[in-house]
């Protein structure tokens, strides 16, 4: 988990904004399916999970509004929704000016910076692994979670870095 927390600093540090932003959405669905008796994640897991998480870093946007925003990006690639609150969120890129615009709402749409959002996400999974890392439902839901293996995975492939 924390290589994948990692992963998305890099690519917020290269600029791969899609690719952050993608994988920092999909953070609250995996925290509170790790997290859950089941092992499978769910709207209410994701909402209740970054509520708690991040939430408070939001007085505009919450849990439920994230997760349909997840769920119109990651599955048809939008950043609109008829059911939405805003009729779109706004990411900046903080590339693109020296000027920070974040948590705002300008007219019906919610700007928020990328950069803040996706670290917001990984610092909110950071402390909840400090919660939750030696429990025995962490431990046997992580034992699923797709990892990097430096030299490989016995007895399937040995000596080359895989991800499984």
């Amino acid at each position: 988990m924390r290589n994948f927390l990692s992963q998305i600093e890099i690519s917020l540090q290269a600029n791969l904004y899609y690719v952050s932003l993608f994988a920092s959405l999909a953070v609250p669905d995996i925290c509170g399916a790790i997290n859950s008796e089941s092992g499978k994640a769910s709207g209410r897991k994701y909402v209740k999970w970054f509520d708690k998480h991040v939430g408070q870093k939001y007085p505009f946007f919450t849990g439920k509004d994230c997760y349909r925003f997840r769920c119109s990006l990651l599955h048809q690639g939008s950043s609109q929704r008829s059911d939405a609150r805003y009729s779109r969120i706004l990411f900046i890129e903080p590339s693109a000016t020296t000027n920070i615009s974040h948590n705002n709402i300008l007219n019906d749409a919610l700007n928020i910076d990328v950069r803040i959002f996706c670290l917001d996400i990984v610092e909110g999974a950071r402390e909840w692994l400090g919660e939750v890392e030696q429990t025995q439902r962490y431990e046997r839901n992580y034992s699923k979670f797709m990892r990097r293996y430096p030299n490989g995975l016995p007895p399937y492939i040995v000596g080359v870095p895989i991800i499984s």
